[in-house]
């Protein structure tokens, strides 16, 4: 089993030993709150971002486009780690993923 290391920008952070499944269920059974919507992987409201180790989505990340997976984004929902793993949560992580038209 991993350890699991959860990271906000705000600056708090937790680490949840023996996590198991995908992130967003690890992180409710350690009593965390994350941002969800659909736990399907096709809102993208749950995006996290992965800062070392690797994950492995449970199903396609509909809500991700190839250039933010391969930036290290994921959907906690459906990103299970495949070890020792840090994920920057919160909502602000998927507002990086939002273009500004005006630009």
């Amino acid at each position: 089993m991993a350890t699991l290391r959860l990271v906000w920008r705000d600056g708090p952070s937790a680490n949840i030993e023996d996590a198991d499944g995908p992130v967003l269920d690890a992180a409710r059974a350690a009593g965390l709150c994350l941002p969800y919507g659909c736990r399907t992987g096709a809102c993208g409201t749950c995006t996290g971002r992965v800062l070392a180790g690797s994950v492995t989505h449970d199903r396609p990340p509909r809500a991700l486009k190839r250039r933010h997976r391969d930036d290290g984004y994921v959907l906690t929902c459906i990103a299970t780690p495949e070890g020792d793993c840090t994920v920057e949560v919160g909502t602000e992580v998927k507002r990086d993923l939002l273009e500004n038209p005006f630009k």
